[in-house]
Parts: structure tokens; sequence; C-alpha cells
């Protein structure tokens, strides 16, 4: 028999990670680009990337906002660094202070602000970052961000000790909201269910300015399901 969960505790967790004040990033302006600027920038240890306003990305154009468009390059060891602090899943979450400098080493600041990673382009072979996006996420901007599902209580969920067995169907949920309000990642507390339980997304409790981007908020993002024996041979007796 089918039962939702009610009563479940959602918790959206926002760490220490996710303020901007947390890590600061340092990048110097590109005057040009090109696949052959962009090796020669990745051989001096920096990696491309561009930094925009998320409205550039409206398919609709009177819907677009001021780009703030940015060419930039950053320094790969400080990235590596920052990716390796805060954790790979949660990195396109978290906003960071960004500092835009005349050059490498300068003092001279040209621009800084908020940012949001939106994407990071990896070399398929060896995994290498290739380039980074990143989106403006000053106080008061709405964006779009898709944010990390983290299931916790899995060590004392009575399902899983009953021989069920636990099943994730999303791993992250989109939202619009205010950038000061995106949560790095949401934690979902499991440790209650049983056996044909699942948790729906609508049952996710969030900041009251985040709205959930999907169609069907009653999709489930998880669920503990049952252990079926396949043709099972008949009891001899």
């Amino acid at each position: 028999m089918l039962r939702l969960w009610r009563g479940l505790k959602t918790v959206v967790q926002t760490s220490p990670a996710n303020t901007h004040h947390y890590h600061t990033i340092q990048a110097i302006p590109r005057e040009c680009t090109g696949s052959r600027i962009s090796s020669r920038d990745r051989a001096q240890g920096r990696i491309p990337a561009v930094v925009f306003s998320q409205g550039l990305l409206e398919k609709n154009r009177s819907n677009r906002s001021p780009s703030r468009k940015q060419i930039l390059t950053t320094e790969r060891k400080q990235i590596r660094s920052i990716i390796k602090s805060v954790q790979l899943p949660f990195f396109c979450s978290t906003r960071f202070q960004l500092q835009i400098r005349a050059g490498s080493g300068s003092s001279v600041l040209l621009e800084s602000g908020t940012v949001l990673p939106i994407k990071i382009h990896r070399d398929e072979e060896s995994g290498k970052i290739l380039n980074l996006v990143f989106v403006w996420a000053d106080e008061g901007t709405e964006l779009k961000v898709d944010v990390p599902v983290v299931f916790k209580g899995l060590e004392d969920c009575p399902g899983l000790k009953k021989g069920g067995y636990f099943k994730m169907i999303r791993s992250s949920l989109k939202f619009q909201c205010p950038a000061e309000h995106i949560p790095q990642k949401i934690e979902v507390d499991v440790s209650k269910l049983d056996i044909d339980d699942r948790v729906l997304m609508h049952d996710i409790e969030v900041h009251p300015s985040m709205k959930l981007l999907s169609k069907n908020e009653s999709m489930p993002l998880c669920k503990i399901a049952p252990t079926y024996i396949e043709n099972p041979e008949p009891m001899k007796v």
C-alpha cells in the first residue's frame, strides 16, 4: 500500500560556505578570446571564465537585463582549493565574492561583486576544468538555481531495516529566489520512512521567497521501495 510521508522534517541548511565573504575569487580581464588564447591561458595556470547577468540567458529579448558581461581568467590553484573546500556538488549553489583586478598580482581593483557559478566545463578525458561560467548574484537579484538534495538518516530508516531499499529519484531541485536566500543544499531527513513511504517535492520546507520551478510538485524525491524476489522457487515439503 502506497503511503505518503506527512510530518516529515526537512531542513534547508545554509553552511558558512554559502556566505559570499567565505572565499574571494581573484580574476583578471581577458582582452582577446579564442581557442588559442584560452589554451595559452590554461598553460599559464589560469582558467578562462565569463560572468554576466543571468537575464542575458532569457529567450525573450524584452526580458533581458543589462548583461554586465566580463571576459576573465581565474587562477587554477585557487579554484581547485575552493572546490575542495566547498565540495564539488555544492560549488554551483554557493555564492562567492569576485574581485576583478587590472592584472595578476595587481592592487588595482576594476570591479567587484557577488557571483554564483552556474557551469563548469571539463575536458571529457582528463577531467580538467576548461572554462567557468558565473552570473552576478548581488543581494536582491532574482536567480534560477539548481540546489543539490542531500538525504540523511539512512542508518536509522525503519524501512531499510525491514529489508527495503532506498531509491533516489531527484538529486537536485530548481528554484527561483533572491540571491541572498539561495541555500547551498537541501537536507532531507529520511530517518522515519517506512517501506513504501516517499518524500514529495511539496513536502520540502524552504524560505518563503523560494519558488520551486516544477510543473508537478507531487513528484517524489525519493522512496523506500520493497525488495521483491523474482520467480521464487516453490517451498519443498
